[in-house]
């Protein structure tokens, strides 16, 4: 798996096909088991090795499955981009925080 030496452009972010985009970061996708309606994905940045996984639900439309995906590697990587308009939150979880409870 790569590490991220750059981040990307806005304009690459958001014009790369999505697929294209994920494999030249070296970002793992995976489907995530969490069934919430109100949770549209999450990325986890490795500590140690600052590898990126981008973890987001089943069932939802490819609209929502790629802004949400490009908008959570923008924050991920400190690429400058417009909040997700309301009802959309996104919450950051300090890396010293090692328990999370729901």
């Amino acid at each position: 798996m790569t590490v991220i030496a750059a981040s990307p452009s806005v304009d690459h972010l958001m014009d790369t096909p999505l697929p294209a985009l994920i494999n030249e970061l070296g970002v793992t996708l995976t489907d995530s088991s969490i069934i919430d309606r109100e949770f549209c994905g999450a990325v986890i940045i490795q500590r140690k090795t600052g590898e990126l996984r981008l973890t987001m639900p089943t069932g939802r439309s490819e609209l929502e499955h790629d802004t949400v995906a490009r908008y959570l590697l923008a924050q991920a990587l400190g690429v400058p981009a417009p909040d997700l308009p309301t009802p959309f939150v996104t919450l950051r979880i300090p890396a010293e925080q090692t328990e999370v409870t729901l």
